[in-house]
């Protein structure tokens, strides 16, 4: 005598692997939303009413993700103007004239506004320069326009505890500002000359962004820090105002009907071992160049 084991009814499967099949598009649907979400602050919508507003924070140590944004908003039809929210005691030489020129070519293409926050002086007013406008706040730290190279004398101090420096170069110039020996007549010449022929680089880009004339900048070019209020009366800004007063006047300049929409820049999302490599970097930065020529406000 045989027994058949019953088959499952198809009616009886058909429901479960309908239940099944359920589930797994709400998952999907669920991690494709997700994925939805996190790019929505890289869209760039089709209305051409937007104002930009590009933060310049900090230290001016590398111009990389600043000019990377500048490009971006130039490419994107839909921003008509920029505002650079500047708030810097200025930094490094190249990386303010790489971000000022970038602010250049942008002319003609796109409305660009400078806004001061609390401190924008030396490296940060270098690059408010190339806006078509600059707006302050009364009590905005700005101006330095000056340039700046410091180094530190440790050799009496070796002496004391029975430490020598010795050095092997190839030049008589190569260890130039070493901390270990005075620093001979020659030297401080050759370096006074570099930090002169800076200075005046830095004249003229404030002489043609402002449309002034060189020699009454020249005049107040000794590393001099104003007020806003200053500022405007000396002609180094445009118009006292907050964020927002620049961003109506970006507008304004672009031709947007009504109220801009702003926009910025999406933030940059890292994990802990991302953060750690970045700051680890900063720091080994900072201490390798830490002689480098520097436009920077001693008003911090």
């Amino acid at each position: 005598m045989s027994m058949e084991i019953p088959q499952p009814s198809p009616r009886v499967r058909r429901p479960f692997l309908r239940g099944c099949a359920i589930v797994a598009l709400v998952f999907v649907a669920f991690f494709v939303l997700i994925g939805i979400i996190s790019r929505v602050d890289d869209w760039s919508l089709p209305t051409g009413n937007k104002v930009a507003v590009l933060p310049v924070t900090g230290l001016i140590a590398d111009s990389e993700s600043t000019i990377e944004q500048l490009r971006k908003f130039s490419k994107d039809d839909s921003v008509k103007a920029i505002v650079l929210r500047i708030n810097s005691p200025g930094g490094g030489v190249g990386p303010s004239q790489e971000i000022y020129e970038e602010v250049r070519k942008l002319k003609g293409k796109k409305v660009v506004v400078a806004s001061m926050g609390a401190l924008a002086a030396s490296g940060g007013y270098y690059i408010a320069c190339a806006a078509q406008k600059i707006y302050a706040n009364p009590g905005t730290i700005t101006g330095s326009i000056g340039v700046i190279m410091q180094f530190v004398n440790v050799k009496d101090l070796i002496e004391k505890i029975g430490l020598k420096g010795m050095v092997v170069k190839s030049g008589v110039f190569k260890d130039i500002g070493s901390p270990v020996r005075d620093m001979k007549p020659e030297e401080r010449e050759l370096l006074q000359g570099v930090i002169d022929n800076v200075h005046s680089q830095f004249i003229g880009a404030v002489a043609e962004g402002r449309k002034m004339d060189r020699e009454k900048v020249a005049k107040i070019a000794d590393g001099r820090i104003f007020s806003g209020e200053q500022a405007k009366a000396l002609g180094l800004v445009d118009a006292l105002g907050n964020l927002e007063d620049a961003v109506a006047e970006a507008g304004k300049l672009a031709k947007i009907e009504g109220e801009p929409r702003v926009v910025t820049p999406p933030k940059k999302k890292l994990s802990i071992l991302e953060l750690l490599k970045e700051e680890a970097i900063s720091i080994i930065g900072d201490k390798l160049t830490e002689n480098r020529i520097r436009l920077e406000s001693l008003a911090q």
